[in-house]
């Protein structure tokens, strides 16, 4: 349902491969011959990580693994086209946790603090020496927190749009004031495709929203568009509760986006209120497709597995036209010159 829009189009072809399949992405790049991969697969929920964090392991990190081995092959077996590239998109939670002050910037010392963030530092790892090791043509991004349409309910923004149309309380770590900073998705494709087709070899991009906020002024901000929207008996904000927080809980994120923005022009263009207007919107307007997902997963009430009520989920959010990635599975974009999507 996420792919429906572009599904007729003579520029998509879904091919659904495990990433810890070497000999399938072997065989996906021999049949498809693209000019670029961008490597969105990944593990990437925090509370997942720390109950298991063997398939963070086997998925970020082999993964990775076998599909720089397979783009070599395919790059080398090509003549080794200086056009080539293997985008990898990677975290900002690779870098830590911020104080009150400061930014995350490209060479920002690597301090992760989960087995997620861990297992995303050793791929961007692995991707840099591919690189400066074989000279397999590579960019690097490391994003801020996503959120839009078609973000999968296990994150905080859609556990709290879905538990609250649905009258149930909307759980906040701790004291809810972990800030992050949010970059719509929109945003997040169009600087995805920047750095693609702009972005030098070898070099990474940080990309951020330049919109920090505290995770309870999210929550307030996302009760108060759902009680002009959709009237309640009551304010949505009455649901809100507290929960323990989770164990190292990184206390900031912030990007400085300077690099993106002075050597390949991009900028975000959503500002934080526009897009949680919209992300509300969405939901509301398409039932449909989180009720699907409820019904085969489960209903959401928390926002990990450490709550042992949640229903497990994976994240990407998947309605940018960038490629939608579901568990373990590698969703390919193919950018063609001879027939450009």
């Amino acid at each position: 349902d996420n792919l429906a829009s572009v599904c007729d189009s003579p520029n998509y072809q879904f091919v659904e491969a495990n990433i810890r399949d070497q000999d399938a992405l072997h065989q996906v790049l021999k049949d498809h011959a693209p000019e670029a991969i961008m490597h969105l697969a990944a593990e990437s929920h925090v509370d997942l990580s720390i109950d298991g964090p063997g398939a963070f392991i086997e998925t970020n990190i082999t993964g990775t693994y076998n599909l720089l081995e397979a783009a070599r092959s395919f790059w080398q077996q090509r003549g080794k086209p200086e056009e080539f590239r293997f985008h990898h998109i990677s975290t900002d939670e690779v870098f830590g946790s911020l104080g009150a002050t400061g930014y995350f910037l490209e060479d920002t010392p690597y301090a992760p603090t989960s087995p997620y963030s861990a297992s995303k530092a050793a791929s961007d790892h692995l991707v840099r020496a591919w690189h400066e090791t074989y000279g397999l043509p590579v960019v690097l991004s490391n994003c801020s927190n996503n959120y839009g349409p078609f973000h999968f309910p296990e994150k905080l923004i859609p556990v709290i749009i879905l538990n609250a149309l649905a009258g149930l309380q909307l759980p906040i770590y701790g004291a809810g004031d972990n800030i992050r900073d949010w970059l719509y998705v929109e945003d997040h494709a169009h600087a995805l495709l920047t750095v693609l087709t702009k972005g030098q070899s070898g070099r990474s991009y940080n990309i951020g929203g330049e919109n920090e906020a505290l995770n309870i002024d999210i929550v307030y901000k996302i009760c108060a568009i759902l009680d002009r929207l959709r009237l309640g008996a009551h304010p949505y904000s009455d649901l809100i509760y507290f929960m323990a927080d989770r164990p190292e809980h990184d206390k900031r994120y912030a990007i400085d986006p300077a690099r993106i923005q002075n050597e390949l022009g991009w900028r975000p263009t959503v500002t934080l209120e526009q897009g949680l207007q919209q992300t509300v919107r969405w939901y509301l307007e398409n039932e449909t497709w989180w009720r699907a997902l409820q019904t085969a997963r489960g209903s959401v009430t928390g926002l990990g597995s450490l709550n042992e009520n949640f229903g497990i989920w994976q994240n990407w959010a998947g309605g940018s036209g960038i490629g939608a990635v579901s568990r373990c599975h590698l969703s390919e974009s193919i950018r063609r010159r001879s027939n450009p999507a």
